[in-house]
């Protein structure tokens, strides 16, 4: 059955009935906030607040973000970006010496809009100096169970879609994942040294029935395999870390000494949403520039625009010291952990807009 067409709110967020409605979930939200925080605390993290005007706001092909002029005192205007991720101002933290770092603050992402994305939204990141990626992966999972026990709920929920937090979490590498629920062997379409073969992957599709959309790059092709097939099944009964990325869809981790063709990359689900996205870091510079100068020339060539490399980081990033990082989306487990169906109601003030 098709979505009931959109329309909007009776009223708007700031009357005061509907704002009456809202707050019990928005006081929610706050005690998740303080109780995050008193998580990092007790980790002996330090919380940071990194800048959100940027040179650059990120270099990957599918992050859009908002610009903005900075005028100087001589009158003359530089191009900014707000941030899509705090993420290259504290790996500069990491390079400085810091070693236990998080942040909780604003992040912004253009052309995204709907029942789990806002243009405007909080992002909780945080990164373990010498530390392995797994150790990131228990601290998400140690957070979803807190913000569960803080609004009191036994299971997490979105929409018909349940997730018991306190069950223990499910760890599936993507091309497993790729072959239960897809049917398609993903590894076979990845040389050793983690190059893709698109028309091996385009095979595969036909083969299961998949339509094959009309831009049959190989990074689309899995990324329609993944929304389409994969995400609906995962986090559903216990959370899922989907491990192992392809080497080709983790731009800033480094690849698994086990296997070059996927990487020290992870996502972790719950009730089909993703919640976070996690890396084994990347501290080799040079490796990085390719990979972002790669990541704009597709950039350039789906949507017509490329973003600067932030020199600043890749020079930080030739000093930083092996560590661990993860983004989590703050307002995604308020929503599950309230079992609010549409992330406009778990902020206290939306961006105006359309919100379907």
């Amino acid at each position: 059955m098709p979505p009931a067409p959109y329309s909007p709110p009776a009223s708007p967020w700031w009357t005061p009935a509907v704002h009456a409605d809202r707050r019990p979930i928005l006081l929610a939200r706050n005690r998740v906030e303080a109780a995050m925080r008193g998580y990092f605390a007790e980790q002996d993290f330090l919380l940071v607040d990194p800048p959100a005007l940027q040179r650059s706001p990120g270099n990957e092909t599918h992050l859009h973000a908002f610009n903005a002029t900075m005028i100087g005192n001589d009158g003359l205007g530089q191009v900014m970006y707000l941030h899509t991720s705090p993420e290259f101002t504290m790996k500069k933290l990491l390079a400085a010496g810091e070693r236990r770092i998080a942040s909780l603050g604003h992040v912004w992402r253009n052309r995204e809009r709907g029942p789990l994305h806002h243009p405007e939204f909080t992002m909780v990141e945080w990164y373990r100096v010498e530390q392995a990626y797994e150790s990131v992966m228990d601290d998400c999972v140690a957070l979803l169970r807190l913000a569960a026990s803080i609004t009191g709920a036994s299971t997490l929920r979105f929409r018909d879609r349940e997730c018991d937090p306190f069950a223990e979490p499910e760890r599936l590498a993507v091309a497993e994942a790729f072959d239960r629920f897809a049917g398609i062997d993903l590894l076979a379409t990845i040389s050793a040294d983690g190059s893709t073969d698109s028309q091996t992957l385009v095979a595969q599709m036909r083969a299961t029935g998949l339509t094959i959309p009309q831009d049959t790059s190989w990074s689309y092709l899995f990324s329609r395999v993944l929304v389409e097939k994969v995400e609906p099944n995962l986090g559903l009964g216990c959370i899922t870390i989907l491990d192992e990325y392809p080497a080709a869809e983790a731009a800033l981790a480094r690849k698994s000494t086990r296997d070059g063709r996927v990487a020290e990359r992870f996502e972790v689900y719950a009730c089909g949403v993703e919640l976070a996205n996690g890396f084994g870091e990347l501290t080799d510079a040079g490796e990085q520039r390719r990979r972002f100068a790669a990541e704009m020339n597709e950039k350039q060539r789906l949507y017509g625009e490329r973003y600067p490399l932030d020199e600043d980081f890749l020079a930080a990033l030739a000093i930083m010291p092996a560590a661990s990082g993860i983004a989590m989306g703050f307002d995604r487990v308020v929503m599950l952990a309230t079992g609010a169906p549409k992330i406009d109601q778990v902020i206290w003030a939306p961006v105006a807009g359309d919100d379907r």
